[in-house]
């Protein structure tokens, strides 16, 4: 207690040790009650503080806190992120041959990444703009990119005939978007509202929902691991047997990690068990555009949800379709059944914002603006998304090819079928480990590959590197 009371004397009361006449008096008598053995005493001609020895510092004190323990100690070590993890692995290995098939970013041909040409072109254009500046956005974002966000997603007929019933805000990419939205369903719908996700998902759903608050976490069927495809059947089950008013997230296309999507007809039964029990959708937008090559196509199941009155909850992700993986740039969408109510959900998601981080960045959300608002710098955008879904579509084709020439056990039509950017392989834990170990093919051990880590020069290695793991167990 003397220590501190001499640091904040010295720092807030007497700049340099001084003591004005004005304060001696007082603190010479709150020294004497507080030390009265040894008090520390005043020179009142030049004004200066004497403090004994045992008012001072001292680093062999018992008062220290060297050998106090740590208010830190108990805290345990988080565990690995999977896919980070295997990125350091890859970077660390030394193998000419080793091939990085687990992080979720489009690489072009030669296994770089690619700044869509169009990202190139709007800043060159923002950084000739005198007008622009840095300062800080509204909680809710940047309107000229989330308003375009919304049209993006539903389609400019949609919206208009919405009016005032959809809306949206700016978030830290989709990931925010999802962390957002489901915090106020936290806070309004409860804590204990049964949620939903398929089996399997993307991994940070579940620390997502965790973090928001939500405790009733369930997973309906989704992936069939014999035919590779999607469990239609198990997933409609589930739906119906859900309690009704459940949260139930639907990944919009290119579902993250199995590439199975519904098809439209497929879309039409879900929407109609989801519409009977009153179901709340919470559509994952992550690959809008980069998953087909066709932006309409790819949103076709949350616009037939939005159509027929459904109320619904959008995390939208600029990621993938535009490169922005650094930018954080992503946008959660919101239809209500009146203008007051989604005026009402913006508010509150705004107060959510600002007591998790106050506004969001500014720079990724003006290239997005820019991009949907000209249309020559759209139309180069829609020819790079063209470049990339290609690109994706032609190294599963070329993956399969090399699998048939071959001669794999098993039906690998399901590369074929999947979409977007990963592919559910089917390989075993022990078949994935050793995809790794001896081939230096670094995969999640769930058996996903990213196809944009493949091309021209490694698809043949990756494929006789499958084929024997397969027929050598």
């Amino acid at each position: 207690f003397n220590h501190f009371l001499l640091l904040l004397m010295s720092s807030s009361y007497c700049p340099n040790n001084t003591i004005t006449t004005q304060h001696h008096r007082r603190i010479q008598s709150l020294l004497s009650h507080i030390h009265p053995d040894s008090p520390a005493s005043f020179n009142t001609t030049s004004g200066t503080l004497n403090a004994p020895s045992s008012f001072h510092m001292n680093s062999t004190s018992n008062s220290t806190n060297s050998t106090m323990p740590s208010l830190f100690g108990a805290i345990p070590q988080a565990p690995v992120d999977p896919i980070l993890s295997m990125t350091q692995r890859y970077k660390a290995d030394s193998n000419p041959s080793k091939v990085n098939l687990g992080v979720g970013a489009y690489r072009d041909d030669q296994g770089k990444p690619f700044v869509l040409r169009v990202v190139r072109e709007v800043e060159k254009q923002m950084v000739a703009d005198s007008s622009l500046n840095k300062e800080y956005m509204p909680q809710d974002g940047l309107p000229a990119f989330y308003n375009a966000a919304v049209k993006l997603m539903y389609g400019e007929k949609l919206v208009q005939q919405l009016g005032d019933k959809i809306g949206g805000i700016q978030s830290i990419s989709g990931t925010g978007a999802l962390r957002i939205g489901f915090s106020f369903l936290c806070q309004f719908f409860g804590s204990k509202t049964p949620v939903y996700l398929p089996n399997p998902t993307w991994g940070n759903h579940y620390k997502v929902l965790e973090e928001a608050g939500m405790i009733n976490v369930n997973t309906y069927r989704y992936y069939d691991s014999k035919t590779r495809g999607l469990n239609f059947d198990g997933m409609i089950e589930d739906l119906r047997n859900a309690p009704e008013q459940s949260v139930i997230v639907l990944h919009l296309c290119a579902h993250n990690p199995t590439g199975v999507d519904p098809t439209q007809e497929q879309w039409k039964k879900i929407y109609q068990v989801m519409n009977e029990k009153n179901h709340f959708a919470f559509f994952d937008s992550a690959y809008q555009g980069f998953a087909s090559g066709d932006l309409d196509l790819d949103a076709f199941a949350v616009r037939y949800f939005v159509e027929r009155g459904k109320e619904v909850f959008t995390a939208q992700s600029f990621a993938k379709n535009l490169g922005l993986y650094g930018e954080r740039v992503g946008c959660l969408s919101f239809v209500s059944k009146s203008g007051q109510l989604t005026s009402a959900i913006r508010s509150q998601l705004k107060t959510i914002v600002r007591a998790m981080y106050s506004n969001p960045p500014l720079h990724g959300a003006q290239i997005v603006a820019r991009v949907l608002s000209d249309k020559k710098m759209y139309d180069l955008w829609m020819e790079d998304l063209t470049i990339m879904s290609d690109r994706i579509k032609d190294m599963r084709k070329a993956l399969f090819d090399h699998l048939t020439k071959l001669q794999t056990p098993g039906n690998w039509e399901h590369i074929l079928k999947q979409i977007g950017m990963f592919t559910y392989t089917g390989l075993t834990v022990e078949q994935s480990n050793k995809m790794i170990n001896k081939y230096h093919v670094y995969m999640l051990t769930n058996g996903r590959i990213s196809m944009a880590g493949l091309n021209k020069s490694n698809v043949e290695y990756v494929a006789k590197a499958i084929h024997e793991c397969v027929t050598q167990g």
